[in-house]
């Protein structure tokens, strides 16, 4: 005899009321009546910030030959609104014809479980497909990371079984491996990609579990790395001369040099192209869609410029420059007209005696953050526009990047005037009107 959904208090809501409705500290549910319910679980996020697993997942409860029941839908928002309410008509035309909705969906994975060539759908399956579904967000460097990371350590241990048979044990196998050989930090984006790749299994209808959303707990806790930088006045004395004694390439000389003095990224340097940079206004109108941002905020950002204002120390620096790479697209041009490779500004600091434990081209910006503020005393919303870091006004909109020119202008040059001081052994203090 067909079984009914158990009653429930009827309360159609809409998508905006799931939207508006944001994860607390405790569980949420929302009803939409005839058993469907919405889960809203408390957020669980990485050490960056990066959700760990999806909050909201869509339920219908049931009964079934006397019994409570329970189903998932998937999760909110690839399952939208409209969509749940579709499957929930589907299972209760299924209660209504004596067939429990759960049964027959384990009966058709048994039978669907498989891919194109016969085989059945392993987990290297799973994962490469929702790599290629991923890829259009990401930055092609980020996708080639991702798949490196589950060829060298996932797809090895659990590659070759069945989504539905990998436990939390099989994942935490591959884990151990990693933390074997030291890579602590790598153990945790490895298991959240693992879990990323059984949140699209669950989405797309493969499977109910992922065995890898909690086991971060079970992993060693990595040690907090600060990019190394010197941010000593001493040590920042012998490094400036170092650099101004460097006996290699010309070009990275310069590029080392300017790496201290405009504090950009060190991939937003190497790629600097002679057409952004105006020496006679002393301006490099940094593209947007350069800068280190997430795919769709590029888009958005299209057309729009990070300004780098030149103080008249770099104006002169590029202006020798020129002489040697001013027929080529890139200011530091390496060979076959393409930028210097990325490892060239640290390969060089080695080279000079400088060990990554202490200084990288990246911690250049510590250093410039850093003095500027607690010893040149400027604003620190100024230093943070000038990294390129999201600064937003009272309302919570992000600033334009051409905001404050005129005094950034002036910090610059400070900053400039700063490091000539210091290098010839004055005290570099400069005074600040900000």
């Amino acid at each position: 005899m067909a079984q009914q959904c158990a009653a429930v208090t009827r309360q159609i809501y809409t998508s905006r009321k799931i939207e508006t409705t944001r994860p607390s500290d405790a569980e949420q549910r929302l009803y939409d009546g005839d058993g469907l319910v919405l889960i809203i679980r408390p957020a669980q996020h990485d050490q960056n910030g990066k959700a760990l697993r999806p909050s909201r997942w869509w339920r219908l409860k049931y009964r079934y030959e006397g019994k409570d029941k329970m189903i998932s839908f998937g999760t909110y928002p690839e399952v939208s609104l409209e969509e749940a309410r579709k499957r929930r008509a589907k299972a209760r035309g299924m209660l209504a014809k004596g067939i429990n909705p759960s049964e027959e969906r384990q009966k058709a994975k048994r039978e669907v479980v498989v891919d194109q060539t016969g085989e059945e759908l392993m987990f290297e399956v799973v994962a490469r497909n929702w790599c290629k579904k991923s890829r259009s967000g990401w930055e092609e460097n980020y996708y080639r990371t991702v798949v490196g990371r589950l060829e060298k350590d996932a797809l090895p241990v659990i590659g070759r079984m069945s989504i539905r048979e990998i436990t939390p044990q099989h994942v935490l196998k591959a884990l151990r491996i990693i933390e074997d050989r030291g890579a602590i930090e790598s153990a945790h984006r490895v298991r959240l990609h693992i879990s990323q790749v059984f949140d699209y299994a669950i989405i797309t209808g493969l499977t109910e579990v992922n065995p890898a959303a909690r086991l971060s707990r079970a992993l060693q806790t990595p040690k907090v790395r600060h990019m190394p930088a010197v941010t000593d006045r001493a040590k920042l004395f012998h490094l400036l001369r170092d650099i101004d004694g460097y006996k290699g390439s010309y070009v990275t000389k310069c590029a080392l040099r300017l790496s201290v003095m405009l504090f950009v990224r060190p991939g937003e340097l190497r790629q600097a192209k002679w057409d952004d940079i105006d020496l006679e206004d002393a301006m490099w109108n940094l593209p947007a869609t350069e800068l280190k941002l997430k795919k769709a905020e590029k888009a958005r950002r299209k057309g729009q410029v990070h300004t780098v204002p030149l103080a008249k120390q770099a104006v002169e620096i590029l202006s020798d420059l020129k002489l040697f790479t001013g027929k080529d697209t890139y200011v530091f041009a390496g060979r076959k007209n393409r930028p210097m490779s990325n490892n060239t500004i640290n390969s060089a600091l080695r080279s000079m005696g400088w060990d990554g434990d202490t200084v990288t081209g990246h911690g250049f910006r510590a250093t410039a953050r850093t003095i500027l503020d607690e010893e040149l005393g400027w604003r620190v919303d100024l230093i943070e526009h000038q990294l390129a870091h999201v600064v937003k006004d009272p309302n919570g909109r992000a600033y334009n990047r051409t905001t404050f020119l005129a005094e950034r202008r002036a910090m610059m040059q400070a900053w400039g005037d700063y490091l000539a001081g210091l290098k010839v052994g004055m005290d570099g203090q400069v005074k600040t009107d900000s």
